[in-house]
């Protein structure tokens, strides 16, 4: 089941997210504050946070939101699944839900970036699999040897 994100969601999101083992410690800091603010006010801005539990399990989550002085642009933020629920379909289950109700809000296009480091090598595989297309490539923005990778995909004609 895909449902709206609770405050009460935060630890295990973390937990989960810090388990993947891709993500830095301070990335993991960044989404704590990133949830929080969500709760606090940015939901009521248009940002959303979904949740896929089973059986009171928390296994994934998606945040994302629209783009800021843009005509129905939005961003997927962060999509993370439970190591051990990998390949079994709740990312994409995660991304259609998102990809649907940004429809629904009227969304033109969905841009995504991730790292350009090996470790997320599935990651640039599982956006173009979905339909996404890789197109910028921002060298060194995270660090010396980690690129930015941007993917994007109309939702709309």
């Amino acid at each position: 089941m895909i449902r709206p994100t609770a405050p009460a969601d935060t630890p295990a999101l973390l937990e989960l997210t810090r388990d993947t083992g891709v993500f830095k410690p301070h990335e993991i800091q960044a989404l704590d504050e990133v949830l929080a603010d969500y709760h606090l006010a940015n939901h009521a801005l248009g940002h959303r946070s979904v949740t896929s539990e089973d059986a009171g399990a928390v296994l994934g989550f998606a945040y994302y939101a629209p783009a800021s002085m843009t005509d129905c642009s939005w961003y997927l933020y962060w999509i993370a699944v439970r190591k051990a629920q990998h390949a079994r379909g709740i990312g994409s289950k995660l991304l259609e839900f998102a990809e649907d109700e940004i429809r629904r809000r009227n969304g033109r296009v969905l841009f995504i970036e991730t790292s350009s480091m090996p470790s997320y090598e599935l990651t640039r595989r599982f956006y173009l699999k979905h339909g996404y297309d890789q197109t910028a490539t921002l060298p060194d923005f995270y660090a010396d040897g980690d690129s930015m990778v941007v993917f994007c995909k109309r939702l709309r004609p």
